[in-house]
């Protein structure tokens, strides 16, 4: 009869050895608990964040349970998130944007680590060199768009209580006719009688409000849809993503 800890370590590769067989994969995905460690932050925390973005169609993870053993040794079952690397930058970007030059280092280290490329020339290294800086730099200006997301935004929209359209486009220095693209390819926000309106999912999260009321001049009903001080930050996020999938 085996032993518990022999028990668990079979059931662990068991469950990986799809993956770590193919290495090319293993290159493609990163865990929720890496992720974790490469922000600072909970498990749970980022596993809720990825549960979110997956409910809002935003992220597509891979579940599976990782197995260990508690302090009396009984078997235990930790459900963990692997993301693609499009995915992981979205989900960074919503937790800690200021860890995105970080998590760009870690996927160059994966994919180094899978390739293990014959030792470059003198000029590839340079090349190679210059490209990381200019990677670093892209890295940089994304996270200064992002930066709405920390405590200046808060104070913002406390004071005004929500924003609009407008004001957040200004807030976040977004070409307007771009930003109300990106709402409508990740299925933020849709045209109703031509009034660009948030879909229920995100209002229900508390991200949108939506004022109606009647005009002054001409007696017509209107409708207008403001962002939250929660849908700002969620927007910073999505749109800091958005911009290095673009820049990729």
């Amino acid at each position: 009869m085996q032993s518990l800890s022999d028990n668990q370590q079979i059931s662990k590769s068991a469950l990986l050895a799809p993956r770590i067989a193919n290495t090319e994969f293993v290159a493609q995905v990163m865990s929720s608990r890496e992720i974790a460690q490469l922000v600072g932050s909970r498990h749970d925390n980022v596993k809720r964040t990825i549960e979110t973005l997956t409910v809002s169609g935003i992220v597509h993870p891979h579940s599976e349970d990782e197995w260990s053993a508690d302090a009396i040794g009984r078997p235990r079952a930790t459900r963990i998130y692997r993301v693609s690397k499009r995915d992981s930058f979205v989900v960074v970007a919503q937790l800690c944007p200021e860890f995105t030059a970080a998590l760009v280092d870690r996927w160059q280290e994966l994919e180094a680590q899978v390739s293990a490329p014959a030792l470059p020339s003198y000029a590839e290294a340079l090349r190679g060199l210059a490209d990381q800086i200019e990677q670093t730099e892209q890295a940089n200006a994304l996270l200064a768009i992002a930066a709405p997301k920390a405590a200046f935004v808060d104070q913002y929209v406390e004071a005004s209580g929500s924003m609009s359209f407008r004001q957040v486009c200004k807030l976040l220095g977004a070409n307007e006719r771009q930003f109300r693209q990106m709402l409508l390819d990740k299925d933020a926000m849709y045209y109703l009688g031509g009034v660009l309106t948030p879909y229920k999912p995100h209002q229900d999260a508390g991200r949108f409000e939506v004022k109606t009321g009647t005009s002054e001049h001409n007696g017509h009903a209107f409708s207008q849809a403001r962002f939250t001080a929660k849908g700002v930050q969620w927007v910073a996020g999505v749109r800091a993503a958005h911009l290095l999938e673009v820049a990729a």
